[in-house]
């Protein structure tokens, strides 16, 4: 099971990578780090598949190398990972000596192994103690992220090749305190429109603090999802269109045209936070690069019974993944091609995320997921055509290096190029893992 694309089809300085994330796979419990709220949250009856938890995860924490071996091994250009804000800063304010260590120690260990450092400062492990203070909702929280992105940048900034602020302000702020599907689990939409502004707030002022102290390539990474409408009756193609708006226009509109959408500020009319208007300015300063996650599209049909946005997602017709998410390849060259185009013109883009949930089993010391191969060659062939199509496309990460904590969904879905097994902690590199080392060689 190979690729279809090889290295030498792609730039020469494009980059091949793969990514992981602090609480996913670190071990929680482990090196003085304090409980965030996705541990409060985890140990919420009905909120996480099967009561799962990260606090031991794949033990990161202890097999880092063994890990990074794994990275050079596979021939990858880059490593993705995240710092755990509650590892850092257990209380949020206070550093954590043991945890700073553990990330310098890392720092040195994937440049060693010759891997260039692609940093990301919020995997949404905020504190427990800020989230008593009302976590994203909370406008204060913002400048308290800044002190931590200085505080991490301060120790390990000097290997990093780049550092982003957020990962996904989507699911940080909607899903999680709109549809309640992930920590802190709320459903309020006051909370949510605030928590939808403050998080860039936050991207803003850290952004500020790092370029004062002077490190280079700053960026934050979004999620997109295509949203298609259910059928083409007016009503659900205005209802994709909010779907659109909410997921995929908010964060990027305000980073490079320094404004919300205002079919979503009608939703959001009379909870936005005071003043929100005059941080856009600040908001949409320039970025040196975009970081781009994207997974599936949905169905979205028009639903008069529930209240703004009024939409609901319906089964689609396509292949889909262990989780259930429509395979659609080209909703990621259309991202990439339409951000260019109506967004960030020459800033680089880089694909940070993209990979599939499936089943795997171990059988007789092998795992062929020649479904995550077709997955994984479909995209790199959306990514090939949107840099023909003049996409400033620089990078792609596989989501993730190793099987981990999938958040609400626990344990359960397995998204890595090596499988990992929970109770042994042994590494097996999978069908998919040996197509990249073969496509992209030696790094």
């Amino acid at each position: 099971m190979t690729f279809s694309l090889r290295r030498s089809d792609f730039p020469d300085d494009f980059i091949f990578g793969a990514a992981t994330a602090a609480y996913q796979i670190e071990g929680a419990s482990f090196g003085g780090a304090g409980p965030s709220h996705w541990d409060t949250f985890a140990a919420t009856p009905g909120n996480v598949r099967n009561a799962d938890t990260g606090a031991v995860a794949c033990d990161h924490y202890h097999r880092y190398a063994d890990d990074l071996d794994l990275m050079r091994a596979g021939g990858f250009d880059a490593y993705r990972f995240s710092t755990s804000w509650a590892r850092v800063m257990p209380d949020g304010v206070s550093v954590n000596p043991e945890g700073l260590d553990f990330y310098d120690r890392l720092a040195d260990a994937i440049v060693e192994r010759g891997l260039k450092p692609y940093l990301t400062l919020y995997h949404w492990d905020l504190p427990a103690a800020l989230a008593d203070l009302g976590g994203w909702r909370n406008r204060d929280t913002a400048s308290r992220f800044a002190d931590y992105a200085q505080t991490v940048v301060a120790r390990i900034g000097d290997r990093m090749e780049s550092v982003a602020t957020i990962n996904e302000p989507w699911c940080v702020a909607w899903l999680s305190h709109f549809l309640g599907i992930h920590a802190p689990g709320m459903r309020d939409i006051r909370a949510t429109a605030r928590a939808m502004h403050h998080i860039l707030v936050a991207h803003t002022r850290a952004t500020e603090a790092l370029r004062a102290a002077g490190q280079k390539n700053l960026g934050i990474v979004l999620n997109f999802e295509h949203a298609n409408p259910a059928s083409d009756i007016e009503e659900d193609i205005a209802a994709a269109r909010r779907q659109d708006g909410h997921y995929n226009r908010w964060f990027i509109q305000a980073l490079t045209q320094k404004s919300y959408p205002e079919d979503i500020l009608e939703g959001f009319a009379g909870h936005m936070p005071d003043g929100y208007e005059n941080d856009l300015d600040a908001i949409g300063a320039p970025i040196d690069w975009l970081g781009v996650n994207y997974y599936t599209r949905s169905n979205i049909a028009h639903d008069p019974a529930s209240a703004w946005p009024s939409l609901k997602p319906v089964p689609g017709p396509l292949p889909k993944t262990g989780l259930g998410w429509e395979i659609y390849p080209e909703g990621l060259h259309g991202f990439l091609t339409r951000l260019a185009r109506d967004y960030t013109g020459e800033t680089p883009i880089i694909v940070t995320e993209n990979g599939m949930a499936w089943p795997d089993t171990i059988e007789n010391g092998r795992v062929d997921d020649s479904e995550r191969v077709a997955y994984f060659d479909a995209h790199l062939q959306a990514v090939h055509r949107a840099i023909a199509d003049g996409a400033p496309v620089k990078g792609y990460f596989g989501w993730s290096l190793l099987d981990n904590y999938e958040w609400a969904e626990g344990y359960a879905p397995r998204f890595g190029l090596v499988h990992v097994d929970y109770e042994t902690q042994l590494r097996t590199p999978k069908a998919s893992f040996e197509a990249f080392r073969q496509a992209i060689g030696g790094n």
